[in-house]
């Protein structure tokens, strides 16, 4: 909690508004990367300088889990929602062909297996709650749901192992889709890839009962990827149904502690669904759009233990028992820190991912041909922003040369004052952004200024995204227009309140 002392001496220090307009230039971000250091553009030949900026610099941490950081987590859904929309629509400019759209391609839903009979809720199309295996018919804010009617007989050592061991399940069920769809239009299996290209790209959520499924995006190409066309013989009906048994044959075989064998499997719910163009309403299923919108959501959540998710690493067992959650979650990772007390789990280094239950796979991942990538999309921002640079300054790449050198100085914000302050900038950027995309207005755009505008409240922010109002600038009290400053919050944190 930060007292009313200590936010006035913050915000009336003389380099508040230097470090707030840092801060907007990561749009809040809860966790930034401190830099010190020098960034130089100079006339290749003479070395004239032509720009030069040395100092800190904040960066943003870059982190998916919304739990975390939500600006670092909005920016990355976005980058996500750009990926998946690219290898689903095709998109030029991130070098996916527009012929995607004419693939073979689906959308499907891979569960987990049943490990013990939990508490569950369903209503008849009349409104009557169903009763659940234990009796009851159960309120929907009933904490029971989706926890393990008999804890005791709960295989919560075959969950751990089935999501220790799920990415591997991943990659034999693409390997036996491939052998299958080759079998299917008669080609020998090795001659499969000078034939075809099995692409896809997948998201990880978890169920309530703690257990994750997957959403993918399945495509079939010719042998160059995107813009190359796949065999006539491979239709959607085909795709739909060698898809359905691969999934269904594909197992992994484990052993359990006590030696007993132990076969890894998929759900029995295997649901394929074809995926629609934009702009058209013919058959059903999912669109483009919608499709690479719900992907994309899930893409930044994190394992959902507690309501703000755990998403820090486990130190010892004792830890487990201080955390705030419930007892299901509680055993699934004191199973997962038990396990990996054994020599013969080692190798899959459970005490690394207790926080997830067990699970050790990316949320989001792709096949290589699939799309574009997120180290592209990011290259393609620097980039846009060097090339914004060079325009004002009325030079061209090639006479130029670019020298930069930063070091590390620290991670986070110094103090409470500056963590408050940062949450309720990235609050109102956030509103902003909603309240821009709800009048179909773009978003603003940064344009770097040599000095600081007309009515500005602080000095140029720091890098290249300077004062861009109305978004990081507010008018003074009774400036221009007479407007007052835009709340940075519902508790208001201005300098110009503690002056």
């Amino acid at each position: 909690m930060v007292t009313r002392e200590a936010m006035k001496e913050f915000v009336t220090s003389p380099f508040y508004d230097h470090w707030r307009s840092r801060v907007e230039s990561t749009r809040g971000c809860a966790a930034p990367i401190r830099l010190a250091g020098v960034y130089q553009v100079a006339q290749a030949g003479t070395g004239l300088l032509l720009h030069d900026h040395s100092g800190q610099v904040m960066v943003p941490c870059g982190t998916r889990r919304a739990s975390v950081c939500l600006p670092c987590s909005q920016r990355y859904a976005q980058d996500a929602y750009h990926l998946i929309r690219a290898g689903l629509s095709g998109d030029e400019s991130k070098g996916v062909s527009g012929a995607v759209r004419h693939a073979p391609r689906l959308v499907l839903t891979l569960t987990a297996p049943s490990f013990g009979r939990v508490h569950s809720r369903a209503i008849t199309q009349t409104g009557k709650v169903i009763p659940c295996a234990c009796g009851e018919a159960h309120r929907g804010a009933d904490t029971r749901l989706s926890t393990p009617i008999d804890p005791d007989t709960y295989d919560y050592v075959g969950a751990v192992l089935w999501h220790a061991n799920v990415g591997t399940l991943w990659h034999r069920f693409t390997t036996t889709l491939r052998r299958r769809l080759a079998q299917a239009i008669g080609l020998p299996v090795k001659e499969f890839k000078d034939n075809a290209t099995v692409s896809y790209s997948k998201v990880a959520e978890y169920q309530k009962r703690g257990m994750v499924h997957f959403h993918a995006v399945i495509r079939v190409d010719g042998p160059d990827g995107p813009g190359s066309s796949a065999p006539d013989e491979i239709t959607m009906d085909l795709l739909t149904t060698v898809v359905t048994e691969a999934a269904r044959e594909t197992t992994v075989e484990t052993k359990r502690p006590d030696g007993t064998d132990l076969a890894l499997r998929f759900g029995d719910q295997i649901k394929p669904e074809p995926v629609i163009v934009d702009g058209t309403r013919n058959g059903h299923g999912r669109t483009e759009q919608a499709l690479a919108g719900y992907i994309a959501k899930y893409a930044t959540k994190s394992s959902g233990v507690t309501d703000s998710g755990v998403d820090r690493r486990i130190k010892s067992r004792e830890h487990i028992d201080m955390l705030s959650i419930s007892e299901h979650y509680r055993r699934m990772m004191l199973t997962a820190w038990d396990l990996g007390e054994r020599e013969q789990y080692a190798h899959l280094n459970l005490h690394r991912w207790v926080h997830m239950l067990g699970f050790r796979g990316h949320f989001l991942t792709k096949s290589q041909k699939y799309s574009t990538t997120f180290k592209a999309l990011r290259s393609a921002r620097a980039r846009y922003r060097f090339i914004e640079l060079l325009d004002s300054l009325n030079v061209s790449e090639e006479e130029t040369i670019v020298i930069s050198e930063w070091d590390l100085t620290g991670v986070g914000h110094r103090s409470a004052a500056e963590r408050e302050i940062a949450a309720a900038i990235a609050e109102r950027m956030n509103s902003q952004s909603i309240q821009s995309r709800k009048e179909l207005k773009p978003w603003p755009v940064t344009k770097s200024v040599p000095a600081r505008r007309p009515g500005c409240s602080g000095s140029p922010p720091a890098r290249f995204t300077t004062c861009s109002a109305p978004v990081i600038c507010q008018a003074p009290s009774g400036g221009a227009g007479g407007s007052s400053p835009a709340p940075l919050s519902s508790r208001n944190f201005e300098a110009s309140d503690w002056r």
